[in-house]
């Protein structure tokens, strides 16, 4: 097996674990509120608190550490995130549990935007958009594969075994990255005012802008995904687990669909994607009224819904890599910290649209922030097209 074949998987792996520590909370809440003596939605806060730290802590650190070695930054985070992960497993209260999972958090995300970074750089120039889209794909497969797993062990053991096989498969994923990571990649240092001049340009914050709206019109419906399934259309709890499976096997060939896109100038093919979003969007509340034509209108979002991941996320970094060299790191993080907001955003609108409007018709708000997201993404192109011929123009 070739060595870029082996750092392919590791960087699928990496992201697979960062995925099974961010969600294992909320699969295994009620052992761990039984267990604490505190209640569910104190609970539930973990969850939070976790996304508000990822999103607050990961430009800080990727900007502050750019004048360092990334492979070292890197394995030191590493270490961080074990630590914090393993101390979880070993919580005899709730405030212990909520420091250590603030600790991981700190530094969950700037693992993935180091991961991204090795990803730009060893990636052939035609294959990059499909590794980080498989990058992507390790969340997915953590949501399909490793939280089932992890409540299954919860109910079998205990909540904190859970937390210690997360730790078993981080340690191994150290290991491997040590081996495989190249030591002394070129890397452009920069202050942390020429870091965050990336984010004054215009065809940045329209794609952060992007980013989030996309976020927040996958979770401004999908926050309720469970009582939509059983309460709306009236499948069994039985039925439950497999259609949720099924719904993750969609996202995961979602991700690899959105690398093919970006192959092939992917943000001029995105506005007819969200023209789909909102048309189905909108006929989602009828569509639900059937099992059938409810559940494959779930299939078709879910397969298109978030497809603007790997072109926005290789925007950003080819805008760095043109005009903001010295930014890279900065260009790795911007998207999972935007598209983290963009779920906050989403599960608010969710709560909101639910109270005012019923579990029925609460894709209503996901339409708008899709059409938001139209709206940006024809903007966006419009300005990259402006900067082309300028450049043009100059050479």
């Amino acid at each position: 097996m070739s060595r870029y074949r082996l750092q392919t998987i590791i960087f699928v792996l990496t992201a697979f674990m960062l995925g099974c520590n961010e969600f294992i909370v909320v699969g295994v809440i009620s052992d761990i509120s039984q267990s604490l003596r505190v209640s569910v939605a104190t609970v539930g806060y973990l969850v939070t608190i976790f996304a508000t730290t990822f999103a607050v802590s990961t430009p800080f650190i990727t900007v502050l550490t750019n004048r360092f070695s990334r492979y070292k930054t890197l394995m030191v985070l590493m270490l961080i995130f074990l630590a914090g992960n393993t101390l979880s497993g070993f919580s005899t209260s709730y405030g212990m549990l909520l420091v250590t999972r603030i600790m991981t958090a700190s530094v969950a995300g700037a693992i993935e935007s180091f991961i991204i970074s090795f990803a730009n750089d060893i990636a052939p120039h035609d294959k990059r958009a499909v590794l980080i889209a498989w990058i992507s794909a390790g969340f997915s497969i953590a949501s399909v594969i490793g939280v089932p797993i992890g409540v299954a062990i919860s109910t079998a053991d205990s909540w904190r075994t859970a937390f210690h096989v997360i730790s078993g498969i981080t340690l191994i994923t150290y290991v491997l990255l040590a081996w495989l990571l190249p030591r002394h990649l070129p890397q452009v240092k920069g202050g942390v005012k020429d870091q965050l001049v990336f984010l004054t340009d215009k065809r940045v914050y329209l794609g952060i802008a992007v980013n989030l709206f996309m976020a927040a019109t996958m979770y401004a419906y999908y926050t309720y995904i469970r009582p939509l399934i059983t309460t709306s259309m009236g499948f069994s709890l039985t039925s439950l687990n497999w259609l949720l499976f099924i719904l993750g096997i969609m996202s995961i060939i979602s991700n690899r669909l959105s690398g093919a896109l970006a192959e092939r100038q992917g943000l001029r093919q995105l506005p007819w994607f969200y023209v789909v979003d909102i048309v189905l969007l909108l006929l989602l509340p009828v569509a639900l009224n059937s099992q059938v034509l409810g559940f494959s209108v779930l299939l078709v979002l879910t397969l298109i819904v978030t497809i603007a991941g790997a072109p926005v996320q290789i925007h950003f970094l080819d805008v760095a890599a043109e005009s903001y060299p010295q930014a890279t790191m900065l260009a790795s993080s911007v998207s999972p910290i935007s598209f983290n907001i963009g779920i906050s955003v989403g599960s608010a609108t969710a709560s909101l649209m639910l109270g005012q409007v019923g579990l029925q018709n609460v894709s209503f708000g996901a339409a708008a922030y899709a059409l938001i997201s139209l709206v940006l993404v024809v903007v966006l192109n419009r300005v990259i097209a402006a900067h082309q011929r300028v450049t043009a123009l100059e050479k």
